[in-house]
């Protein structure tokens, strides 16, 4: 590389990200709660749901196929997790295949409500839709879960919301 382009001025660039908002029922600490506590992620994140209540907490979702770290511990008002995808049986070592990821949950009060707004950034351009289609299945569930309506199975959500993003559920981006 030459001097000069060692020196050259920065350049911007768009990371592309998947952006949702919901409006649940309050108030924010119970909303939160679905978020964070242990008992609660299960609902809408799968039977192996960890996230340790502390910035630099360990995270464990979607049955251990999800690993991260907890950036940003801002309760009841903002969490931001690393997202790392792995196989089921990648060994606790194991360094994923994909680029880091991070989920960033924020919520406001708005008198008996509470507005949801999630970002992922950055997603890989090919998987936007089908990362659209995942976040979009897991809010959903979370949405059923805060408003104390039952949860179906995630296979339910997913074949709905594949409809909607033009996913073949066969035929997954990998």
């Amino acid at each position: 590389m030459a001097k000069a382009e060692l020196n050259a001025p920065g350049e911007t660039a768009s990371v592309p990200s998947v952006r949702f908002t919901r409006l649940l029922p309050g108030p924010i600490e119970r909303v939160w709660s679905y978020l964070t506590d242990p008992k609660k992620l299960p609902a809408w994140y799968g039977e192996v749901a960890l996230l340790e209540p502390r910035q630099g907490g360990k995270v464990r979702l979607v049955d251990g196929h999800i690993r991260g770290i907890v950036t940003q511990w801002q309760p009841p008002h903002k969490l931001v997790h690393t997202w790392n995808v792995f196989d089921a049986d990648d060994a606790e070592d194991a360094v994923s295949a994909y680029p880091e990821s991070y989920p960033t949950f924020e919520l406001e009060s708005r008198g008996t409500e509470v507005l949801l707004t999630f970002e992922h950034f950055p997603v890989l351009e090919r998987f936007i839709p089908q990362n659209a289609m995942g976040w979009h299945t897991l809010l959903d569930m979370l949405t059923d879960a805060v408003n104390d309506r039952p949860v179906q199975e995630r296979a339910a959500y997913m074949a709905k919301n594949a409809a909607i993003y033009g996913i073949d559920l066969k035929n997954l981006t990998r």
